[in-house]
């Protein structure tokens, strides 16, 4: 448990809350205990509940995985009441554990973070949260381009993979984004004692914050689609013209085939040094015709 505290607020943030934790949420607060069950229960998606002594929120933030190579999304639990902000989370959330180290030296982003009330202090670590999320973008926007480069650089096989990558991690990203919306709207829709009215035109802003990286994720996923269709087309013009070549060899080699089935029933050969040079001879003539229609006919 970390506890920051200033003359207005406290605010408590639960690391990997346990039932410790929830009875001593219920031993010292006066908060519902629908709210206390809700914050102990992992959900699965992003809500905002209003109590009579509290708000509940619910929201999923995106994280990345370096291992597998994918975003993945991490739930934060919030209870706000009059004079507390409450925070839990069940996985490691660097931007909160930064912000936490922050204010904790900084006795001037203290005072100024923490020096009205606990909605004011909660737009600081959304607008954290939100704020974290472009690096990532841009990182997926650098991807899209290196992939791009490959691609029309004869690389299409090695880049198949690495777009499925790329596309899966901009669709975990928009799963993880796209209900804060909801969320945000009912933070506005909250009354005076819960939301001021100073501070709802920063919660519109980052209403708007979330709307451009939702418009961002959207353009990086027509990217990556449109560069998938481009991709297949190239790999399949390529195996193509591949099997075409194949296909061709195996049509000039034909009629040789055919020439030594037939000489081989009617004709044995007799061993004759002059005769299989003839042989050998009409072999290649028979090839290099057959070359040359394919050529003069445009298959080759």
């Amino acid at each position: 448990m970390k506890r920051i505290q200033s003359d207005s607020i406290t605010w408590i943030d639960l690391p990997k809350p346990n039932e410790k934790d929830f009875s001593f949420l219920r031993e010292n607060f006066n908060i519902h205990p629908l709210a206390i069950e809700e914050f102990a229960i992992p959900t699965y998606r992003p809500r905002a509940t209003k109590y009579p002594n509290c708000l509940f929120l619910s929201i999923h933030i995106p994280l990345f995985d370096k291992k597998r190579r994918t975003t993945y999304s991490s739930e934060i639990d919030i209870i706000i009441t009059k004079d507390h902000l409450i925070t839990g989370h069940e996985k490691p959330v660097y931007q909160i554990e930064h912000f936490i180290e922050i204010l904790e030296k900084n006795e001037k982003k203290r005072n100024l973070f923490m020096s009205k009330a606990p909605s004011d202090l909660l737009y600081e670590i959304l607008k954290v949260l939100l704020e974290s999320c472009f690096p990532r973008v841009d990182h997926i926007a650098e991807n899209i381009d290196l992939i791009e480069e490959k691609v029309f650089s004869g690389q299409e096989s090695k880049m198949v993979r690495e777009i499925s990558l790329v596309k899966r991690d901009i669709l975990n990203f928009r799963r993880a984004i796209m209900p804060q919306k909801t969320v945000l709207e009912s933070i506005l829709r909250q009354p005076e004692d819960i939301v001021s009215t100073e501070i709802r035109a920063y919660y519109h802003d980052l209403l708007g914050t979330n709307i451009r990286l939702w418009n961002t994720l959207e353009s990086s996923l027509e990217s990556i689609k449109s560069l998938e269709e481009t991709n297949n087309s190239l790999l399949s013009q390529k195996i193509n013209k591949k099997m075409r070549i194949m296909t061709v060899f195996s049509a000039i080699l034909l009629p040789v085939s055919l020439y030594i089935g037939i000489i081989s029933v009617i004709m044995p050969l007799s061993g004759n040094y002059h005769e299989l040079l003839m042989h050998l001879g009409i072999m290649f003539t028979l090839s290099f015709i057959t070359f040359l229609f394919f050529k003069f006919s445009k298959w080759l």
